[in-house]
């Protein structure tokens, strides 16, 4: 049978169910070995419960129902007390309905009234309810209630009547003697306990009574408690009787107006600590509510935030309704009111520490141990508990402390004698007292100093993981978290207590710490009251004083702040902290003031300075979104200057910048960038001096005492600091790789939706901190440090993906050591020196670097190595300027200025001076050796280099292709690093063409160079911008070096290979064209007059980035450009009126443009500037072309003959290369006949140009007289201008009409011809782009020429015949585009023209109106001059251009160096510039302009 019966009984219950029924419940009561009552209770009342609600549903008939139970209850006596509760319960049921006739209530009537046939009368009146019985007619008397009523209250309600006066006072004077006597030792409880039991037998006294004496006896005696507890426990068994009789003692007591005897609760205390009674029985009796308590709580916590909110609110209403204070209650009077606190602190008086903590559990949170009462019983039992293992481990000396006694009460917390029975009751207690620790300052100085004796027995330090074994370590953070940083929090100007506890802190990480700051500062001071009132109090305190803060009271309000800092740190570093985001005039005051803080203090600084810094709800740019917010700059410069000062942990904050590189975030490189600043003395300063770059080149001696803008003093310790800092996590090489790959990532990921000017900032700012970040540990590691803790080059460019300048500039140090190591062994194993230092040396570099240039080749396209080697590359990348040249002067001045400090300390103090000369003295021997050690280096580095120039450029390659990857890989990146590289990229160009270079051209490497720089300038960031000038400007003075003197340009040029304009196979003699002094003058020319262009295209672009980056540039180049007065001027002009558009707009332009133009204003006045004529001959130049033209003309003919020759020229030299074999023997012979015939062609050339420049000699002398009445009747009209506004327009005017140059760069000679390498066209080109510069600042005032002029069909057919067929070729290409150009042009000029012509004609006077009549005159007549000038020598050029064939320049394998299309694979082309789409061609505005010329010559002619 199933042990549950199924629910379908009841459907078939006439069929199957009622046998079921009965049998299943039969055999659960007749089971002889369990009671139904207690054992099978569940089911049985379960299957009846269900059987009597069917029956009384309906769902069974209720006769059967009465059947089964009759059946039922003869079975077992316990089944009628069963029914019977169940029908008790159907009878609520069934009462409940609205209805009491319905058809479920009749038919429980009806099974009661049957079931009393079987079931006792009496059980029944028990049982059922009084109302139910009389319904069913069981009572038939109505008075049986009224008797029950009676009988109930004469039970339970009325009192007995004891008579008093048969308890004679005899008796129990009797026992309050026996319980008050002195006890013997030996006495028991049993002899006690048959004394009071015979007393009250014997004068039959009340057992209550005697019990309350009895509990009074020991409130009077505690110490007797080893005999009154077991005999109140043998009196009294029932814990209820004695809690109502202590209870009605509380009671009485709170009644009375005496305040209840403390004897009173550690009488309570004992009974419940022995469980004579029950907390449960007795806390009832206490008051008051805990309800009340709560409120209690919730009001105070009200009440203080009302108070802090209230400090916080200024008034500006004068006259304040002044509000009387309330008065506070007495906290001692409101304790002693309080029953459950009272026997709280009994409790913890008598020890019985369980109880206490249950009781303190029911009370609100805190509640309890904020009294000071039970604080310190709490602190006293403490003290108790962990006096021996204090005793133990813990010894100052010879100095013994207080010794506490064990406690009187056995069931007392078990002292602990081992750091791990702290666990048992100490560490509880300590939890439960909170910040209450504070009053008893010495427990928190015992407590501090056990856990740090605890944690130094583990091996626990800050540097170590914390141990996996069983330790107190974690149990100590929770006591810091919970009881002793709040504690310290309460204790004002404890500053030993601080350091103790920070005794303690430091052995933890700096992660733990800071969690354990970011609780005490924003969660414990929320939780107490009174601690809310003192937070409060202190930041009023520090808002009074950080409005006083000042350099003038940094002590006084040093020291204030000290005391604040000294409990509660964190929220009043918040405050000043925000204070220094908002006034950044504050930083040094602030942090002079902070000298006195404690080290715990310091650490809370570290941390609130993290916390600030990573606030992610302020913004970290402006609202522009161009530059960084001035909080991030501020807080940043905090940082630097309070971790230099003061001993505050670094790694945190290290930690939290190399988190934001993670997550790609390079605005708090800024934090790095101050702290290495201030921290190591290292700075990034683009300013300067060429002096103090000299100095950056030098051993580092000279760097430290010439190179810095001030010396460096009183980092060594902080530098030390910062390097253990991050040699702890090992943050350096971390720091080091992610600053290295965020620049890219600045630019590709981070600032995708961010300005331009922000991009630049970031970008140099990553650049800055990891120049400096890599000086910084280059300074500081020593070598092998350096060489252990950073990867290898090789791991750096493959595994890392850093880029090549950035990779070798971290990797030179390890490079050079590596190097010198090598040189070292090689040194050692050949002692009899057979082997030249030297070739020791370059045999160490190759296998060193070796390894090195294979980590390379995976770099680049196979092709890129066919025109550069490896070799070269790392040669390149991992030299410096030290090992380039040695900066003799600079030492030398170095050494100047410690001699002449040495003299001024002899004169002053002879005597006391003498450790000061001899450190002088000392210092100039040092520099001396690093000098001449220098020296020694450098004659290393420059063998190596000529044994292996051979090999950087590989023959093959064209020079074009050369160049350019010489310039992608090498210049470009390199030049823009930093300033001293900008400085060395140009020493090493030169030191590439001093060492005479095969196959690398200088000439063409600089045109490359100086062509085009706009896109260059273009691409820069604003410090990028500032080493690009610098590199230009070592550049410049290079060139203007050779330029100056034909001595040095013969000595450092002439026979050089980079000066070559023709090569050919194997370096043969014949037809080697070198570029000579004169050639190069002009060359020089063109690239002033190229620069000059590329700059006004950037400054006229309206771009802020190109103006910026254009006038840093020209900032920088000034020394040496420009030195031409046309350009001067060309400069002058437009600088200043793009300082007048940027006045009210860019202001940062604005200054740059003002302060360019007074800087080129004072090169002007000084005299460092000259004459297109003093810069270079064109005359001359232009003299001897028309002499060559001639001579060819008359032994040539036409130009036929020229071809036919040019054709028999080109015969011979196939010819000479199919024979080359065969000459070889006979090469010195023939060298002799070629030079022979060299030497005759220059001397019949040099006699055609001494003829044609004495005539020169004479148009010159009439010119000059001619310009000399131009100029006296200009000086005169000049005088009579009276404003000077018209005067500078007047001068712009003529300035700007003559500013085109009219000398033409065609040079003559074939032996001193550099463009002889080019195209015809290229060079037409070149020219036309030249003139550019000046007719794009004169258009206005050469427009009104052409407007007043006619095109006359006779004379463009004249000019036609006169040209030679050289200018068809490219005038026919551009005369289609001459009509549209020119209607713009007039279009244009007519407007502008036009409005400025009424402006003047209203201002000016008659007599203005006539002189500018005049000046107009004088002006065609001077433009009809130039013009039949400029026609004459056009003619001779042109000429001259179609008898000569375009020469090209040739490799020694015979493929061009230089071709129309060269320039495609590094500028691009026109098409494709963003910058000159809307820009007309040059060349074709040129021809306009000529064409104007020469009609204006031709009139002039005519009239």
């Amino acid at each position: 049978m199933a042990d549950v019966l199924s629910p379908d009984i009841w459907k078939n219950w006439e069929k199957s169910g009622k046998n079921e029924f009965t049998k299943f419940c039969v055999q659960l009561i007749k089971d002889e070995s369990k009671s139904p009552m207690f054992d099978h209770f569940t089911e049985i009342a379960g299957n009846l419960n269900d059987l009597i609600m069917n029956g009384i549903n309906g769902a069974v008939k209720k006769e059967s129902v009465v059947n089964i139970l009759q059946e039922l209850v003869t079975l077992h006596n316990d089944v009628p007390s069963i029914i019977l509760d169940i029908l008790n319960i159907a009878d609520a049921e069934t009462s409940g309905t609205q209805n009491d006739d319905s058809k479920e209530r009749l038919n429980y009537c009806y099974i009661i009234k049957e079931c009393e046939k079987f079931l006792s009368d009496k059980l029944l009146k028990e049982r059922l309810e009084i109302d139910s019985l009389q319904e069913v007619g069981i009572l038939k008397n109505r008075t049986f209630y009224t008797k029950f009523i009676k009988v109930k209250t004469k039970l339970y309600y009325k009192q007995r009547k004891f008579n008093l006066f048969r308890e004679e006072n005899e008796g129990f004077a009797k026992l309050v003697t026996e319980l008050n006597q002195e006890f013997k030792k030996d006495m028991k409880h049993e002899e006690l306990l048959d004394a009071v039991q015979s007393l009250i037998g014997c004068f039959n006294l009340d057992p209550n009574r005697v019990l309350d004496i009895i509990l009074e006896s020991f409130e009077n005696k505690p110490d007797d408690a080893h005999l009154f507890i077991p005999l109140i426990k043998s009196y009294m068994t029932d814990p209820k009787t004695i809690s109502e009789v202590l209870g009605s003692k509380f009671t009485l007591q709170k009644n009375s107006d005496a305040a209840i005897p403390r004897s009173l609760y550690v009488l309570a205390a004992h009974l419940l600590q022995y469980n004579i009674i029950n907390l449960d029985d007795i806390y009832i009796w206490f008051s008051p509510d805990d309800k009340v308590m709560v409120k209690e709580w919730d009001k105070e916590m009200k009440d203080a935030k009302e108070y802090v909110r209230k400090l916080s609110i200024i008034s500006i209403n004068n006259k304040e309704k002044e509000e009387s204070p309330e008065e506070k209650e007495n906290p001692m009077e409101k304790y002693n009111t309080n029953q459950k606190l009272n026997l709280c602190e009994a409790l913890l008086t008598v020890g019985d520490w369980e109880t206490a903590q249950l009781l303190i559990g029911r009370l609100p949170e805190h509640y309890a141990v904020n009294q000071e009462p039970i604080a310190k019983a709490l602190c006293n039992l403490l003290h108790n508990v962990i006096e021996p293992v204090y005793r133990s481990n813990w010894k100052m000396g010879n100095i013994r402390g207080k010794t506490i006694a064990p406690h009187r009460n056995p069931k007392a917390p078990k002292r602990a004698h081992t750091f791990f029975d702290l666990r048992d009751d100490a560490i509880p207690m300590l939890m439960v007292l909170g910040p209450s620790l504070h009053f008893d300052p010495i427990l928190l100085y015992k407590i501090v100093r056990l856990s740090k004796v605890a944690l130094l027995q583990d091996g626990i330090d800050a540097t170590k993981p914390p141990p996996s074994e069983d330790s107190l370590y974690y149990d100590i953070v929770s006591l810091l978290d919970h009881s002793v940083l709040p504690a310290l929090s309460y204790l004002d100007c404890n500053c030993s207590i601080a350091e103790e506890i920070w005794s303690l802190l430091k052995l933890y990480p700096y992660q733990t710490r800071y969690c354990l700051y970011s609780r005490w500062k924003n969660e414990t001071y929320t939780i107490y009251p009174e601690l809310l009132r003192k937070r409060g109090d202190s930041e009023k305190r520090i808002k009074n004083i950080m409005k006083r803060v000042s350099k003038e009271n940094i002590k006084p309000a040093g020291r204030i702040i000290g005391k604040l800092t000294h409990s509660s740190p964190g929220f009043l570093f918040d405050y000043v902290l925000v204070q220094i985001q908002v006034y950044d005039n504050l930083i040094h005051p602030v942090v002079d003031s902070l000298k006195y803080l404690t080290n715990l203090s310091y650490d809370v600084l570290g941390f609130c300075l993290i916390e600030s810094l990573a606030n992610a709800e302020k913004k970290r740019v402006k609202h522009d979104s161009t530059s960084i917010s001035n909080w991030l700059q501020s807080l940043s410069s905090f940082c630097g200057a309070v971790f230099k000062k003061y001993n505050i942990e670094l790694t945190g904050l290290l930690q939290f910048v190399a988190n934001q590189l993670k997550a790609q975030k390079s605005l708090d490189l800024l934090i790095l960038k101050e702290i290495i600043q201030k921290m190591a003395g290292i700075d990034t300063i683009e300013d300067l001096t060429m002096d103090q770059l000299n100095a950056m080149s030098g051993g580092e001696l000279l760097k430290v005492e010439a190179g810095y803008f001030s010396q460096v003093r009183n980092t060594k310790k902080s530098s030390l600091r910062l390097k253990d800092a991050m040699a702890d996590q090992n943050l350096a090489v971390a720091l080091c790789l992610l600053i290295a790959q965020q620049k890219y990532c600045i630019v590709y990921r981070e600032t995708q939706q961010s300005h331009l000017k922000l991009v630049g900032k970031l970008s140099d700012q990553c650049q800055d901190t990891l120049v400096q970040f890599g000086t910084f540990l280059g300074s500081t590691l020593s070598v092998d440090e350096y060489v252990n803790k950073l990867p290898s080059i090789q791991s750096m460019l493959l595994e890392h993906h850093i880029p090549n300048e950035v990779a070798f500039f971290l990797a030179r140090p390890m490079l050079h050591h590596a190097i010198n190591i090598k040189y070292d062994q090689l040194r050692k194993a050949d002692p009899s020196k057979k082997v030249p230092k030297n070739q020791k040396y370059y045999e160490a570099a190759c296998e060193v670097m070796s390894p090195v240039q294979k980590s390379l080749i995976p770099l680049h396209l196979p092709k890129v190595w066919d025109d550069v080697s490896t070799q070269f590359l790392t040669t390149f990348w991992s030299l410096t300027m030290y090992d380039l040249s040695v900066p003799d002067e600079t030492y030398q001045q170095a050494i100047n200025k410690i001699k002449m400090a040495s003299l001024g300390v002899a004169e002053q103090n002879p005597s006391k001076g003498k450790k000061e000369i001899e450190r002088y003295n000392t210092l100039i021997e040092k520099l001396q050796e690093e000098k001449k050690k220098q020296h020694d280096h450098v004659e290393k580095v420059m063998y190596r280099l000529n044994q292996e120039k051979d090999s950087w450029f590989p023959s093959k390659s064209a020079m074009n292709d050369t160049i350019t990857r010489f310039l992608q890989l090498c210049i470009f990146p390199r030049c823009t690093f930093t300033a001293i590289d900008a400085v060395y990229c140009a020493k090493f160009l030169h030191t590439i063409h001093a060492l005479k270079t095969a196959n690398f051209s200088t000439v063409l490497c600089y045109d490359r160079l100086f062509c085009d720089v706009t896109y260059t300038i273009t691409s820069c960031t604003e410090n990028e911008a500032m080493r690009y000038g610098r590199f230009l400007h070592a550049m410049l003075e290079t060139l203007m070096r050779w330029h100056k003197s034909k001595d040095i340009f013969d000595k450092e040029c002439s026979n050089f290979p980079g000066f070559l304009t023709k090569l050919r196979a194997n370096n043969q003699s014949e037809n080697v064209d070198q570029v000579g002094y004169e050639n190069y003058r002009h060359v020089c020319h063109k690239w002033h007059y190229k620069l000059t262009k590329a700059l006004i295209i950037c400054l006229e672009s309206k771009d802020y980035v190109q103006i910026r980056n254009a006038l840093i540039v020209l900032i920088k180049i000034i020394p040496q450009f420009p030195v031409l007065i046309k350009l001067s001027q060309i400069f002058e002009k437009k600088i200043y009126r793009l300082a007048e558009e940027e006045k009210n707009t860019r202001q940062d332009l604005y200054t740059l443009a003002i302060s360019y133009v007074g800087q080129l204003k004072n090169k002007i006045a000084s005299g460092n500037i000259m004459h297109d004529n003093e810069f270079h001959h064109p005359e001359k130049e232009k003299a001897a072309k028309s002499v060559d033209s001639k001579t060819e003309s008359k032994h040539n003919g036409d130009s036929k003959e020229v071809t036919k020759e040019s054709r028999d020229k080109s015969d011979r030299k196939e010819k000479r290369q199919a024979s080359e074999e065969s000459r070889k023997s006979q090469n010195s012979s023939q060298d002799i006949i070629l030079n022979e015939r060299v030497s005759e062609r220059e001397r019949s050339k040099e006699e055609s140009r001494e003829k044609h420049n004495r005539k020169e000699e004479k148009r010159e002398e009439v010119d000059r007289e001619r310009e000399r009445d131009r100029e006296k009747r200009r000086e005169r009209k000049e005088e009579k201008i009276s404003s000077g506004k018209d005067e500078r327009q007047y001068r712009d005017e003529r300035y700007i009409e003559m500013v085109s140059p009219k000398d033409e760069m065609r040079y003559s000679g074939q032996n001193e011809r550099y463009y002889d390498e080019r195209s015809t066209s290229y060079f037409i080109r070149d020219f036309r782009e030249e003139r550019d510069v000046a007719l794009n600042n004169g258009n206005n005032s050469g427009s009104s020429k052409h407007n007043q002029e006619t095109n006359d069909p006779d004379r463009e057919a004249k000019r036609r015949k006169m040209e030679g067929p050289s200018s068809k070729s490219y005038k026919h290409e551009d005369r289609k585009m001459l009509q549209q150009v020119e209607y713009v042009i007039e279009k244009m000029e007519k407007k502008e023209r036009s409005g400025k012509l009424k402006d003047k004609r209203e201002k000016l006077s008659d007599e203005e109106k006539e002189l500018r009549k005049e000046r107009k005159l004088g002006r065609k007549r001077d433009r009809a001059e130039e013009a039949l000038q400029a026609e004459i020598k056009r003619k001779r050029d042109e000429e001259k251009d179609s008898n000569v064939s375009a020469a090209k320049m040739m490799h020694q394998n015979g493929e061009l160096v230089e071709s129309p299309h060269a320039r495609e694979k590094y500028h691009h082309s026109r098409e494709m510039s963003p910058y000159l789409r809307e820009r007309e061609r040059s060349h074709d505005r040129v021809e306009i302009r000529e064409k104007h010329r020469r009609g204006g010559t031709e009139g002039s002619k005519r009239r």
